[in-house]
Formats: structure tokens, sequence, C-alpha cells
């Protein structure tokens, strides 16, 4: 078996009824434009590509490119880009029909690799990625919850937000020495609230969340003039783990509103 490279995070998924449930879970049909990140020895592509027949997938590691098209060559058309997948640009493949993403992304850049994809919600119906069990739970977190945050926020902005079912370690190889979590992100085509300066709403929560054990009014002072605070639509006296994704909007369309900012 090909050798998994601790740099870039490889565990290769192994068991066959977890990926079958992926499958599943993930209703692709053969109409579907499927995009894969990390297909490593192509334990899931293979699935895909025998209800698709064409596959797009982005890998970075050019090692396991020979195995890959060894293992998927039975099933259809197998396209690879390799490629850092932070940099790509998603617009590459949109052809007017909404992309199905997939995979199982490298744990020691999943939040980057998040973040990234939200600049291309528009593009995709929905993804589905196996992930650290710890980062899912951040993600799908509730206001108050210890692990709520700002991928939390960020994500339920964009996404409908989802932790399906849990991945033991066992079912990889190597061993990781982490569980995962398989996670389903739908696009809004709307928000359910929408910030009207989305770079403003992005600065606040950010800036509360660096210093998220203090209170908004101390998170906020470098933001918002000091004779605003006390007419902020929401109590000052909150830490940011404590707002919604619709308080935050609110916020920020206020501060927006009201030229409430630091100039």
């Amino acid at each position: 078996m090909h050798k998994a490279k601790k740099s870039l995070g490889q565990n290769f998924l192994q068991d066959e009824q977890i990926i079958a449930n992926i499958i599943h879970q993930a209703h692709i049909t053969e109409k579907d434009q499927v995009i894969e990140i990390g297909p490593g020895l192509g334990a899931l592509t293979r699935h895909i590509l025998a209800i698709t027949k064409e596959i797009q997938v982005i890998e970075f590691d050019t090692d396991v490119v020979l195995p890959l098209k060894a293992a998927c060559a039975a099933y259809g058309k197998l396209n690879i880009r390799q490629q850092d997948v932070l940099t790509v640009n998603f617009n590459d493949f949109y052809q007017g029909q909404k992309i199905k993403l997939i995979g199982n992304l490298p744990y020691n850049i999943s939040s980057p690799l998040l973040f990234h994809l939200i600049d291309y919600a528009q593009f995709f119906k929905d993804m589905h990625f196996m992930l650290q069990k710890e980062v899912v739970d951040r993600i799908v977190a509730y206001p108050s919850e210890k692990n709520y945050g700002r991928l939390s926020v960020m994500l339920q902005y964009h996404f409908k937000c989802e932790g399906l079912f849990d991945v033991p370690a066992h079912a990889f190889h190597p061993k990781p020495k982490v569980e995962s979590r398989i996670l389903r992100l739908t696009p809004y085509v709307k928000p359910p609230i929408i910030a009207k300066n989305y770079q403003l709403f992005s600065e606040i929560v950010k800036q509360t969340f660096q210093m998220r054990r203090k209170t908004l009014r101390n998170t906020l002072k470098v933001l918002v003039c000091r004779e605003k605070m006390q007419s902020l639509p929401i109590d000052v006296s909150l830490r940011p783990e404590n707002l919604s994704v619709s308080d935050f909007v609110m916020l920020s369309n206020y501060i927006g509103a009201h030229s409430c900012q630091v100039i």
C-alpha cells in the first residue's frame, strides 16, 4: 500500500461500510457534477465514478496519481488537477450546473480550506466532508456552547451545517489519533438574514472572537466610537460566544447604518 505522508495529513479511508454510508448520505446521482478533494488512493472516487462515470479530483500529492488512476480505471473518466486546493479557483469548474463537493479533508488545512470555499458557495449544490470530529462540533455548535466561535458563525451564515455520523479511527490506514465526523454543508440560496456590509460583519466576528473571553464592550471599542457603544442593539456585557449569527448580522447592520465606526 502507498505510504501515507504525515506532512500532508494523509490518512486513507479503507472501511467499505463507512464509504458506502458516505456515498448514500451524499445523494449522488448520475446527472451530478462531482469534485472530490484529496482522493488519495480512490476509496471514495471509484464508488462515485460507478454512479457518475466522470469525476474531477484535486490532489496535491503527485505520488498517489498512478495508484489512483489504476484504482479507478475500470469505473469511468478520471480528471485530475494536481494543485494545492487552497489555491484552486472553483470558478474554473462551474459550467452552469451546481457542483457537489466531497472529500476526506487533510486535518491540517481544514479550517483555512473551509474559509476558502466560502468564496465559492454560490457554485455548490452541497458539500460532504470528512473532518476531525472536534472541527465538525465547532462548525455546528450553538451560541453559548464552549466550542462555538468564528468558524461556527461564518459557516452558519452561508450554509446549513449538519454533522451526519462519526467515523472511528480504525476505518483509516494509518490509524489517526483523533475521531472523525462527516459534515454536510448546504449553501443558502439567500442567507436567512443578510449582512448589508459583509466585510464589516466578517471583521466584527473576527475581532470579537480574537478576544473571546472579553465582553463585547471591550472587543468592540476598536470598531465602535465610545458615545455609540450604549446604543448598540445588543447587550455589550455579553461575550461573543453568546451571540447568534443573527445577532452578529444585526449588530453589523446597525453599526454600518449609524456611522458608529471609529474613524
